[in-house]
């Protein structure tokens, strides 16, 4: 019998593995497809929404190219083009501004108009972005290409777009899978920070360019074929949804109207402030100093560039473990004191960094790299949490303005770090207040407080 979306009793569903939706048949009768009495049942197959997350996850390393860039690149494009450490680095602080402003837009626009056109149209941003920087020889060629062609496309494929699967195709194990496809982009800094190295030593930082170029539009047709908005477009309920499940009704609100709204609303409260803080903190810690100034600062002490891009991309690998992990926990430990423990051993880490820069790899600064890889986005999955938990609906939607805070603070310290590089000649007072920093973020996640049963979210407060 075909198989059909029927309206369905509101409810919360308990199955681990969703069923399609069926029509009903008559008590007592065998199931339409059943087996016959005494045969064996077919084993249980691989819920659909898997293989979604799968694509998401390949969709996230090829866009995750560019990300790999910045640190290698700044070196070359400074002997090159004479530009100021301060001039790249504003170009690498409005990418990452971009990325973070676009990506609550970019989740709207995913329930407008669907995951799968929005997440084609960024990676052809990426790649036209990312391909036309072979030929600039200009400052302000720099931060178009750099900044604003790559810095929307790659904000329409951040974190945003990973709450937004995990939240429609995922009931239970959402930690889990948040913490997986938030490990995405880092494993394409594994992926691509060796490789691109190694062709900036090379053939240059424009063969460079070219592969991350390929690399974002190669996973094109992949998400054209096997990705889909919503489970129920292929007869499927979410992963853990039982037979009550109610699909949510979808919202024809215009985009910009209601990314504007949920901010409104969300902005009423100290608990969207606390998270956004922290968040800033986060941003600041990683994507704005580590990523961007980490090689050339090892590269200032005498390290090469490939080891210490190697380095990095080390973090991308042990980050993929440690955010998995840290998923893991979500699903059962308060998300507020997972993200203090992992704020305040973040600050810790980053006070002490400037004491093992070397010209080779000495084992502190191995210890380091571990530490740090396991600690770098582990942030991702509890905030996720704490959005989902005290917003409801909109979680996916106030998360994108979070992390949008996220890419604020981490754009203000990749510019402010190489301001304080050319006026110091040296990192050191950018790892030491950043190290500060996060040791606030850690006291300001224990302010949050939980949301009880009894609360409902600030949407429905306000109704």
């Amino acid at each position: 019998m075909t198989e059909t979306l029927s309206p369905r009793p509101s409810g919360k569903g308990g199955a681990d593995q969703a069923e399609p939706l069926s029509e009903p048949h008559p008590a007592g009768s065998p199931s339409p497809g059943a087996p016959p009495a005494g045969s064996a049942s077919p084993g249980p197959r691989v819920h659909r929404a898997w293989w979604v997350a799968l694509v998401c996850f390949v969709a996230l390393v090829g866009a995750a190219g560019f990300r790999a860039t910045p640190s290698v690149f700044i070196d070359p494009l400074h002997q090159e083009f004479g530009w100021s450490h301060g001039t790249i680095s504003f170009a690498v602080g409005l990418n990452v501004l971009l990325y973070g402003l676009t990506a609550p837009f970019a989740s709207a626009l995913m329930e407008r108009y669907g995951i799968r056109q929005v997440v084609t149209a960024a990676l052809l941003l990426i790649s036209v972005g990312s391909g036309l920087t072979v030929f600039m020889h200009s400052e302000w060629q720099l931060v178009l290409c750099w900044g604003l062609l790559v810095g929307v496309g790659s904000g329409s494929m951040a974190l945003a777009f990973a709450a937004t699967v995990a939240n429609r195709w995922f009931v239970a194990r959402r930690g889990l899978v948040s913490g997986i496809l938030t490990a995405g982009s880092a494993t394409g800094q594994l992926v691509f920070l060796p490789l691109v190295a190694l062709l900036v030593e090379g053939p240059g930082w424009r063969t460079a360019s070219l592969v991350v170029c390929g690399a974002a539009l190669a996973v094109v047709p992949l998400v054209v074929w096997l990705l889909r908005d919503r489970p129920e477009d292929v007869g499927l309920r979410p992963y853990g949804a039982g037979a009550a499940y109610v699909t949510p009704r979808a919202d024809t609100t215009g985009a910009l109207r209601r990314t504007l709204s949920v901010l409104r609303t969300a902005a009423r409260t100290r608990v969207f402030w606390l998270l956004a803080g922290t968040f800033a903190i986060c941003g600041a810690s990683s994507n704005g100093l580590m990523s961007t100034h980490f090689v050339p600062a090892a590269h200032d002490h005498g390290m090469a560039v490939p080891v210490a891009a190697s380095l990095l991309a080390l973090i991308g690998v042990l980050d993929l473990v440690g955010t998995v992990c840290s998923g893991w926990l979500t699903d059962r430990f308060d998300a507020r004191r997972l993200l203090a423990v992992y704020y305040g051993l973040r600050g810790l880490s980053l006070l002490v960094l400037p004491l093992l820069f070397a010209a080779s790899v000495q084992p502190p600064m191995l210890f380091f790299i571990v530490f740090y890889g396991l600690d770098w986005v582990a942030t991702v999955p509890p905030t996720m949490a704490l959005c989902r938990e005290h917003f409801g609906a909109d979680g996916a939607v106030v998360f994108g303005w979070v992390l949008a805070s996220h890419q604020a603070g981490a754009s203000l310290i990749a510019f402010l770090a190489g301001l304080v590089r050319d006026a110091t000649g040296s990192y050191d007072m950018a790892w030491t207040g950043t190290g500060v920093l996060c040791a606030m973020a850690a006291l300001m996640a224990l302010v949050v407080q939980r949301r009880t049963q009894s609360e409902g979210t600030p949407a429905q407060q306000a109704e």
